[in-house]
């Protein structure tokens, strides 16, 4: 039975088009043409498009990558996330031992494949401690041969791979050669100065992790990471969850930015995202309080929301349109990697395709 939906934006051709509706025909896109006059579809939306991507992705269904570094795990981040209107997730293993990012490794080979596995995020472990977040200390540690060995094994299989540093605890020659290698070197969890930065920047970091958070504050006279981050052309993630980052600063940093394109949305969603409302890490219990994942310390521990989530509260309490909310969530991620913006097309699957509704609301087709 074919199904007619009409939307007031369907994502096509790299543009909002209105006047158009889709059919789907058993779980799948039969084609996309444009809204008779008089005819009644079945659904009526506010947007239809590619479905979401997602570059930072802790864990889902109940499951950590970092308590369970498995392909079963990876597949279960990926499946469901795929079910909440995100069809593309980058799972993220964040600061650990030496010999579990080398079992992460693994399963992103035993893994690479599978519908919906975009690449590995290694938020780790060579940071700044000052900036640690919630990762832990004990694992912290300087850049060493193991990590470039882990991305060289996971580039040569050809696996997108994002690595989060802080630029002041590597060596610039380093992230040149890392960067060489394909790897997408993001600054994060550090507390460079905007020198620093510049620098790494010319040294190959192309992107920012989760923009404020784990970064020191800047004032007029020291812009630090976070402003030389906003005024440079390298793309930055954000968390648009309403508690990590305040709408009104989400807002400045989008409207701040020299060059369009380059805000781009992450959820750092942890195994509570369609899962218990509890999850262990590093040996401590994590819990959702009040829609914010809260440790023993009362600190921030990752985030509890998905994607599509993030796309509606920017445009609800952050105020932008939905075509440049549904592109920081869809379109600029791929961007970051260098990799191929999906389209809709005749066979495209349910999930990967959004539907929300006129709330801004995950509807399933």
């Amino acid at each position: 039975m074919t199904q007619l939906v009409a939307a007031d934006f369907i994502w096509l051709d790299g543009a909002m088009q209105t006047g158009l509706a889709a059919e789907l025909t058993s779980g799948e896109l039969r084609k996309i043409r444009p809204l008779e006059s008089g005819e009644s579809p079945d659904v009526r939306l506010s947007l239809l498009g590619p479905a979401l991507t997602d570059l930072q992705v802790n864990g889902s269904g109940g499951v950590m990558l970092n308590s369970d570094p498995s392909a079963k795990s990876i597949s279960r981040i990926v499946e469901t996330q795929r079910s909440l209107g995100t069809g593309w997730v980058m799972p993220t293993l964040i600061t650990c031992e030496a010999e579990r990012m080398r079992t992460a490794a693994t399963a992103a080979r035993d893994a690479w494949g599978t519908d919906g596995f975009l690449g590995l995020h290694v938020e780790g472990p060579h940071l700044n401690v000052l900036r640690k977040g919630t990762h832990n200390p004990a694992f912290i540690r300087p850049m060493d041969e193991t990590t470039v060995a882990i991305l060289e094994e996971l580039r040569g299989a050809g696996i997108p791979v994002m690595l989060t540093l802080a630029p002041e605890t590597v060596d610039f020659d380093t992230i040149h050669r890392i960067a060489d290698m394909g790897v997408i070197v993001s600054a994060g969890h550090s507390a460079a100065t905007a020198e620093e930065t510049r620098a790494g920047i010319e040294a190959g970091v192309s992107c920012f992790t989760h923009l404020y958070n784990a970064m020191p504050p800047m004032s007029s006279r020291e812009p630090g990471i976070l402003g030389a981050a906003i005024n440079s052309d390298a793309y930055a993630g954000i968390i648009v969850d309403g508690h990590h980052v305040d709408w009104s600063m989400v807002a400045l940093a989008c409207r701040a930015r020299p060059s369009p394109g380059r805000m781009f949305m992450v959820s750092d969603a942890m195994a509570t995202i369609g899962g218990p409302d509890q999850f262990e890490l590093y040996g401590e219990i994590i819990r959702v309080r009040d829609g914010a994942l809260i440790n023993q310390a009362g600190s921030l521990a990752g985030a509890h929301v998905d994607l599509a989530t993030c796309l509606a509260n920017a445009v609800l309490h952050v105020g932008l349109s939905l075509a440049e909310a549904y592109q920081m969530a869809a379109m600029i991620p791929l961007d970051v990697m260098g990799l191929t913006r999906p389209s809709l097309r005749p066979g495209t699957p349910a999930n990967e395709i959004i539907a929300l509704d006129d709330a801004l609301k995950r509807v399933v087709i």
